[in-house]
Formats: structure tokens, sequence, C-alpha cells
């Protein structure tokens, strides 16, 4: 028992450790291969590689105040895969959440940032994709949601409509 215990505590520490690397805002590891943050900073990309991430998948607009324009080349230059799924906030669909999904489907076992301006919209599509797609516990899923906020208006239906057709019983409102 005591083993067990400092195995967890060591795989949380080691998590914690990779995300003190990430200069991003609302840093939330899920587990050690997905992480999602708020947009890193221009430096904190520059070093995505020898942390060991292998692809990062962008849910905003390109044209969004903070975004860093050469972001895709910045990653690519370090071998890094970049997906990007432009997610209008005012305006998500259900498609693009399928969009994500099969991105992170073909990632699978690979070390993947998902981030958007602020966490928000990663959060949320990553707790979709998980509960929905992967079918993981979908109360334990939306707890890293909630340490960057609730969905509301939009969001919140989305997140109403995407559980529902992918038969999910849960409400997290």
């Amino acid at each position: 028992m005591i083993r067990i215990t400092f195995l967890l505590s060591l795989m949380c520490l080691m998590t914690a450790q990779t995300c003190e690397a990430l200069d991003a805002p609302n840093v939330v590891p899920i587990n050690d291969h997905l992480i999602t943050s708020g947009q890193p900073t221009r430096e904190s990309l520059a070093l995505l590689g020898s942390e060991g991430f292998q692809a990062v998948v962008y849910l905003a607009p390109s044209d969004v105040e903070d975004a860093i324009a050469d972001e895709a080349d910045i990653l690519r230059g370090q071998g890094i895969e970049f997906v990007h799924v432009p997610i209008v906030f005012r305006t998500p669909k259900v498609a693009e959440i399928d969009q994500v999904a099969a991105a992170l489907d073909r990632l699978a076992g690979k070390k993947v940032l998902v981030h958007c301006q602020i966490n928000m919209r990663a959060s949320t599509v990553t707790f979709l994709y998980r509960a929905g797609y992967q079918g993981k516990n979908p109360a334990k899923a939306f707890e890293s949601v909630t340490q960057v906020w609730v969905p509301e208006g939009a969001w919140k239906q989305l997140v109403i409509d995407v559980l529902a057709a992918r038969g999910v019983d849960f409400d997290p409102f």
C-alpha cells in the first residue's frame, strides 16, 4: 500500500513538473500525455520539444489578439505536429468537437498540449472528448473544466448537446 501511494505521488509530481515548465495561463494536467492550457508564451512554445511534447492542438482562431502568428512554425521546427481547429468562442459547433476528437484519437499515445487563449475552449473540448468519445467518467473528467470555469451560454449548450448525442448521462449544470 505504501509503495502504491509513493508511486502515485511520484507520478503526480512528474506531471506537475511538466506543467511548471509550461508558461501559460490555467495549465491543467489531465495525465502524463494530455495537458490543457491557455496561450503559451513564445519562449514556452520554443521549449515544448525538450519537454517531450509531440503535438499541439490549438483551438482559437489565429487572429485573436494574443495569438502567436508563427506558432505552427515554432512547433514544426521542433518536430512537433501542429493541429489547428479554430473555434469561434461565441459559436462553438459539434462538428468542431468531432474534428478535435479525430485528431486526439490519431495522436493517442503521444504527449499532447491542447490550448486556446485562456483554457476555456481547451478544457471544455478536452472534457467532451474524454467523456463523450473515450467513455471516461464524466464527473471525474469535468473536474478539469471547473479548475478554469463553468461553461455558460453557447458552451453550456454545446456540452449538453454533445453529451446527449454521445449517449452520456451526465448533467454538470
